[in-house]
C-alpha cells in the first residue's frame, strides 16, 4: 500500500463555493483538465450564507444606477484602500455574470414588468442586489453545481489539503488527507485556484461554519505568498445572540434592505444618533424618510440602518457596551413595525425573508412578524487576504491564483454588502481563465515529492502524542483570545496581548496529540486545523497593531482618527527567510484620473 493516492491535473480548485465552481466551469471550459477539492459536501459551501443578494448595477429598480456608481460606492465603502482596478472590472463585470447565473438557470426574484428584481443594501446608493429572497447564495450554489456537473470537471469531496508543494519557485501541487479514513492524497497540478473562503473560526463568535479555518490564506502563505490587509476584518452588525447554541449565525441585512430597524432596550431608534459626515446628505433624518426609500421613493434618503456594516456594528456595540442593549446581550431588530404601512405584512415577510422567518422560528422561537429579533455583531468576512493581480488573479507565487474571500483588494478596508456574492463570480471566471491559460503556456511540473513526504509527516504527528495536549482547548483558548483582545474596537495593549498568547499557543501545538486512529478522529481532524488558525490569527494581530489610525473594519480606541498618510499604505505580510512573520507596509498606486473623476463626480451626489 503506497502512503498516497495521487491525481494529476491541469488545474486544481481547492474550494467548491462561489468562486471555486465558477473557477473549474471557466476552466473546463477551455479543454483542460480539471479537479475540486471541496472540505465538506459539494453544496454545503459557506457561499449558501451569503443570503441578501449579488451586487451589480443592472438598473432594473432604479434607472440612475450604473457601473460608475457601483465603482464609487464601492471604493468610498472601502475608505478607497480598495485596488481600484479590481473595484473597476468588478462594476463593469457584475451584470453580465448576474445574466449568465440566470442563463444558467438561477431562479431569481422579479420585478412587475419581469426583470431581475433587486432590493437595497447598506452603501450601496441605489437599489443594487440581485436576490432570491433571502436564499440568493444557496441559489447560486445550486445554479453552479447544476451548470458545472456537465463540464467535466472531478470533485474530490470532504478532502482536507494542508500544504501545497512548488517546483522550484512554481507551485506543483497539494497534500491533502481524506476526513472519513484519513486517506493521504497528492495533486499534481500545472496550476492551482485557491478558492477557499474565510477564516471566522478563530473567534469564538462567527458566522462562519466549521469550515472558515482559514486554509487558503494559511496555504498560500507558507507557499510563499505575499498576503494584504489582514487587519481588516469585519463584524457583520446583526448575528443571533439568542439561544446560545446559535449564537453568531447570520441575521442577513436583506432584514435591514426590507424595512427592519435597530431599537435600544427602551425601544428607540438609536441609529439617527450618529450619522458620519460622508454620508450626511444621503441619509434620512426621520423614520418616516427612511421608510419611503425602502418602498423605492427616489427622492427619499436612505434610513441610517443602511450605513456600511462597520459604522453600525461598532454602533451596536456602543449600545451594548453602555447597558442599552437587550437581555441576551444584543440589540433589537424589529421587521415587525412595517404593519403600520403594509396590510399583510405578515405575508410580505415571509415572501421577502422566509429563511429569516424559519431560522428565528426553529432555532429561537420568536415570530419576525410580531415580535423584534436579538442581533449582535458576528465575525464574518475578512476583507484582507491573499495578494493577487486584479487582472488574472495570480498571486506572488508562479501558478498560484486566487479569488474570492481568501484574495485580497476589491473591498479595501470594509466591503458592502452584496458585494461578495458578485465578487465570487467575477473573479472566479478570471481565476480559471487564467489559470487553465497559464497551465497550457507553462507545461508539466516536477513536485517537490522530498516536501510531499514532509507534509505527510507533519500530518501524522499528532498521532506521535496521544497523550499530548488536547486540541479543541487550544482551539477554544485562541477564540477567546481573539474575541476579547482583536475585536470590534482595539488598543495597543489588547493586541500586544494577543500576539504574546498566539506564541505561546504555537508552542502547546507542538505538544497536541490526538488517541485512536485517524478513521474518523474530529480530535485529529482539528489538530491539523490549529496550524491555519494560529498563522491566521498572528496575521490579524500583527497587522492590526501595526495600522494607527482607525479606518473602515479596523477601529482603534488609542486612534480613534484616520490618519491620511496611513490611509495610502497597505499592510504587506510575507513568511520571512528565517521562518518568521515579516510586515511591510506599501504605497498603493495612484487612482487613474478617469476614475478620479468618477469619484469626485459621485461625491457630490
Amino acid at each position: 500500500m503506497t502512503a498516497w493516492a495521487e491525481h494529476e491535473y491541469d488545474v486544481l480548485i481547492i474550494g467548491a463555493g462561489g468562486a471555486g465552481l465558477r473557477a473549474a466551469i471557466e476552466a473546463s471550459s477551455t479543454g483542460a483538465r480539471v479537479g475540486v477539492v471541496c472540505k465538506s459536501l459539494l453544496g454545503k459551501a459557506h457561499t449558501v450564507m451569503a443570503e441578501g443578494g449579488m451586487a451589480a448595477a443592472m438598473a432594473n429598480v432604479d434607472d440612475r444606477d450604473g457601473w460608475t456608481t457601483h465603482f464609487a460606492d464601492t471604493m468610498r465603502g472601502g475608505q478607497y484602500l480598495n485596488n481600484w482596478r479590481m473595484a473597476e472590472l468588478h462594476a463593469k463585470e457584475a451584470p453580465d455574470r448576474v445574466n449568465e447565473l440566470e442563463a444558467w438557470g438561477a431562479v431569481m426574484d422579479r420585478t412587475p414588468d419581469g426583470r431581475i428584481n433587486q432590493r437595497n443594501f447598506g452603501g450601496h446608493r441605489y437599489p443594487r442586489l440581485a436576490h432570491v429572497g433571502d436564499r440568493t447564495g444557496l441559489e447560486m450554489i445550486r445554479t453552479l453545481q447544476d451548470h458545472g456537473i456537465h463540464q467535466g470537471f472531478e470533485v474530490h469531496m470532504e478532502v482536507t489539503v494542508t500544504d501545497l508543494v512548488k517546483d522550484g519557485s512554481r507551485i506543483a501541487g497539494a497534500f491533502a488527507y481524506e476526513r472519513e479514513h484519513g486517506r493521504f492524497v497528492f495533486f499534481k497540478a500545472r496550476a492551482i485556484v485557491l478558492a477557499t473562503g474565510g477564516l471566522g473560526r478563530c473567534y469564538r463568535i462567527t458566522s462562519n461554519s466549521w469550515e472558515g479555518t482559514g486554509d487558503g490564506h494559511s496555504l498560500a502563505y507558507h507557499a510563499g505568498a505575499q498576503m494584504r490587509d489582514m487587519e481588516f476584518l469585519q463584524f457583520h452588525p446583526t448575528g443571533m445572540v439568542w439561544p446560545p447554541s446559535v449564537r453568531g449565525i447570520l441575521v442577513t441585512e436583506g432584514v435591514r434592505g426590507e424595512g427592519g430597524i435597530l431599537k435600544d432596550k427602551d425601544g428607540r431608534r438609536f441609529m439617527f444618533d450618529d450619522i458620519p459626515d460622508a454620508y450626511a446628505h444621503q441619509t434620512a433624518d426621520n423614520e418616516e424618510e427612511g421608510w419611503r426609500y425602502i418602498r423605492g421613493d427616489k427622492e427619499a434618503r436612505r434610513p441610517p440602518e443602511l450605513l456600511t456594516r462597520d459604522h453600525v456594528a461598532r454602533c451596536i456595540n456602543r449600545q451594548i457596551k453602555s447597558n442599552m442593549g437587550s437581555p441576551n446581550g444584543g440589540v433589537y431588530l424589529d421587521i415587525a413595525w412595517i404593519k403600520e404601512h403594509i396590510t399583510d405584512h405578515t405575508g410580505h415577510i415571509k415572501k421577502k425573508l422566509p429563511s429569516m422567518y424559519h431560522q428565528f422560528k426553529e432555532l429561537a422561537g420568536v415570530d419576525i412578524t410580531e415580535e423584534p429579533m436579538e442581533v449582535g455583531p458576528t465575525v464574518h468576512y475578512a476583507m484582507g487576504g491573499i495578494l493577487v493581480d486584479p487582472e488574472t488573479q495570480m498571486t506572488t507565487v508562479d501558478g498560484l491564483f486566487a479569488a474570492g474571500e481568501c484574495a485580497a483588494g476589491l473591498h479595501g478596508a470594509n466591503r458592502l454588502g452584496g458585494n461578495s456574492l458578485s465578487d465570487l463570480i467575477v473573479f472566479g471566471k478570471r481565476a480559471g481563465e487564467y489559470a487553465a491559460k497559464y497551465a497550457v503556456e507553462h507545461g508539466d511540473v516536477h513536485p517537490d515529492m522530498a516536501a510531499v513526504e514532509r507534509a505527510r509527516l507533519e500530518a501524522e504527528m499528532p498521532f506521535d502524542h496521544p497523550d499530548g495536549e488536547n486540541a479543541f482547548s487550544i482551539q477554544n483558548d485562541l477564540q477567546s483570545l481573539m474575541q476579547d483582545n482583536v475585536g470590534i474596537v482595539r488598543t495597543e495593549s489588547e493586541m500586544q496581548q494577543a500576539i504574546t498568547g498566539i506564541d505561546s499557543l504555537k508552542q502547546r501545538m507542538e505538544s497536541c496529540g490526538t488517541g485512536g486512529n485517524r478513521d474518523y478522529n474530529p480530535g485529529w481532524h482539528t489538530a491539523l486545523d490549529l496550524k491555519p488558525l494560529l498563522t491566521i490569527s498572528e496575521m490579524i494581530a500583527r497587522s492590526a497593531e501595526s495600522r494607527k489610525e482607525s479606518r473602515g473594519a479596523h477601529h482603534r480606541e488609542d486612534y480613534p482618527d484616520k490618519d491620511e498618510q496611513e490611509g495610502r499604505l497597505i499592510t504587506i505580510i510575507e513568511k520571512a527567510d528565517d521562518g518568521g512573520m515579516s510586515l511591510t507596509k506599501q504605497e498603493l498606486p495612484p487612482i487613474r484620473e478617469d476614475l478620479v473623476a468618477i469619484i469626485e463626480e459621485n461625491q457630490k451626489k
